[in-house]
């Protein structure tokens, strides 16, 4: 039986590419390196700040030193900017209404620093989630499922109570890492061969197709 729902956050929850790229585009531009298309930062994100502005430079300039460094730079600048064109996903706020209405538990499981994760999910949807699980110290990042499971054992769920629902690879893995079904949806970054190369169990075009899948589970555990 399905009892939470634990969802990502950038390019699930909110549409966050263009404040992404604007400040790792700010922070490369700031030290003379190459900057990029929005559209590309799409195949940078999904792993972490650092990671993310790894991908983001140049090969010969991918050490350990000049990420920290870009790395303070752009939180010098997220940290302002963070939610200047964020925007919500359509459908999403239907979706939620829904679950709520079915009494199950919401809730977000990000890479994303904790207190930003905070302020994004705030702004966009006031005080809907209660629960939210970002990206703190000694904690590694996703795939890992340890952030996953301190988050289920929080919210009082079995991982497999819960359906984590993502848009790419990393988020796949972290439901199969934490014994979530995995289900992947495709208006956020990445695309559906990813997805399914990842083990995805369904795959999602709309948020509201969500709602089949739980009527599907139902179905099936009442035969």
């Amino acid at each position: 039986m399905i009892k939470a729902v634990l969802f990502d956050l950038d390019g699930t929850l909110a549409n966050s590419l263009q404040d992404l790229a604007d400040a790792v585009n700010y922070a490369l531009k700031l030290h003379g390196y190459p900057t990029h298309e929005t559209e590309a930062f799409k195949m940078f994100v999904g792993d972490g700040i650092p990671k993310m502005i790894e991908r983001a430079l140049p090969e010969d300039h991918r050490n350990p030193d000049t990420v920290e460094l870009l790395r303070s730079n752009f939180l010098e600048f997220y940290s302002v900017h963070y939610a200047d064109n964020t925007a919500s996903y359509e459908g999403i706020q239907e979706l939620l209404s829904e679950l709520k209405k079915r009494e199950l538990i919401i809730a977000v499981v990000t890479n994303k620093a904790q207190d930003m994760a905070d302020i994004v999910v705030s702004k966009l949807y006031g005080d809907t989630f209660k629960f939210v699980f970002g990206k703190r110290d000694g904690v590694p990042a996703k795939p890992d499922p340890t952030l996953t499971l301190l988050a289920m054992k929080d919210l009082g769920v079995e991982p497999n109570e819960c359906i984590f629902l993502g848009d790419s690879g990393v988020d796949i893995l972290t439901g199969l890492n934490s014994g979530a079904l995995p289900v992947g949806e495709l208006w956020g970054f990445r695309g559906e061969a990813e997805l399914r190369e990842n083990g995805a169990a369904h795959i999602i075009t709309k948020p509201l197709e969500l709602l089949d899948i739980l009527d599907q589970i139902k179905e099936c555990e009442a035969e």
